[in-house]
């Protein structure tokens, strides 16, 4: 299948560069960058909820050390005080 796609003279010049640099048609160029595209968002589609934020998880520290035990205590403090 043939694909005209129209872009910014910016990408063309970077293209070009890349062409140069990896000994590569444009075409080639294309076509991988649409492949990890395309397969990245199918993954994505796929994914479970945890594989979706996976990464997140253990990131951040909240300083409480007993908050996974007492979250529901510490829920109801906050809610109270910014009433």
């Amino acid at each position: 299948m043939q694909l005209t796609v129209r872009m910014p003279d910016e990408y063309k010049s970077k293209l070009s560069k890349l062409t140069k640099e990896m000994g590569l048609k444009r075409s080639d160029i294309v076509r991988m960058a649409l492949k990890q595209f395309i397969d990245g968002n199918l993954k994505k589609e796929q994914r479970s909820p945890f594989d979706k934020v996976g990464s997140l998880l253990g990131t951040a520290e909240s300083g409480i050390k007993d908050l996974g035990q007492r979250h529901r205590e510490y829920l109801i403090e906050k809610i109270r005080k910014a009433s």
